[in-house]
């Protein structure tokens, strides 16, 4: 049998309404997407498969918005929204701001792909394209934290806009589910820990520490952001240099 046949006949079994249920599947196997009662954005979502995924995962305390330009048939959970239009227009965008809201939302997942036109370079650069606009999307609407999961054909443009998620997130890795067709170029790129701190790793400037961590370090806020600066004592003013930057936290060391 098949790759294409063994998921084709898995959905139509388990009542996935589409075989790239599976690639979501196995990308939260892989990655850790998704827990109970989280918030999640699908892009691209018709037919419906990603929603049914995603809708199990964060259970009846967690909701799902999906977008499409076609029609998603409704689903029989409660916890699924749907919104159609084309996310490359900005109608569209803001529909999606007032479905969620102002919902934090934990995970955008995109399976976005061009209309094919069978010329590789072309198929390739719009689906960056359309990866860009997935990466604008979580940019405005995760959480500190929160993840990204967006559909790419590998190709020259891959590596800038992976330097680009890198810039808004802890790490980014490339993920080719095993349901991907073997004919297929595609893979994922996930990113985690979506960062929102307005301090960047080797920022170098003077702060007060105000008060002492659980370990002892001084702690410091810039701009509410919490700085942890060991060999520090609270009331002191010292000049730091950026180490590492978490979505809520960042760590740092004296320089004087």
């Amino acid at each position: 049998m098949t790759g294409k046949d063994e998921y084709y006949n898995r959905s139509k079994q388990e009542g996935y309404r589409a075989r790239s249920a599976y690639k979501l599947k196995q990308l939260d196997e892989a990655a850790n997407l998704f827990s109970p009662g989280d918030a999640v954005v699908d892009l691209g979502a018709a037919p419906g498969g990603w929603l049914q995924v995603a809708a199990e995962a964060v259970g009846e305390g967690g909701t799902v918005v999906g977008v499409d330009r076609q029609r998603i048939r409704p689903l029989d959970a409660e916890n699924v929204e749907t919104v159609r239009g084309d996310m490359t227009e900005e109608a569209t965008v803001e529909r999606l701001r007032d479905a969620v809201d102002g919902t934090g939302i934990d995970v955008v997942v995109s399976d976005m792909a061009p209309n094919m036109t069978g010329e590789y370079s072309v198929d390739h650069a719009r689906s960056v394209h359309l990866a860009r606009q997935a990466l604008g999307v979580a940019r405005d609407l995760l959480d500190p934290g929160g993840d990204l999961v967006v559909k790419v054909f590998d190709g020259p443009d891959l590596a800038d806009l992976r330097s680009d998620m890198e810039e808004s997130f802890e790490y980014v890795r490339s993920i080719r589910p095993d349901a991907s067709r073997d004919s297929s170029s595609e893979l994922y790129l996930v990113a985690k820990g979506y960062l929102t701190a307005p301090v960047s790793a080797g920022d170098e400037l003077t702060v007060e520490i105000t008060d002492e961590g659980r370990e002892g370090d001084g702690i410091a806020r810039v701009d509410d952001f919490t700085v942890f600066v060991p060999d520090t004592e609270v009331g002191e003013k010292v000049a730091i240099r950026i180490e590492d930057v978490k979505p809520r936290f960042a760590f740092a060391a004296r320089q004087d």
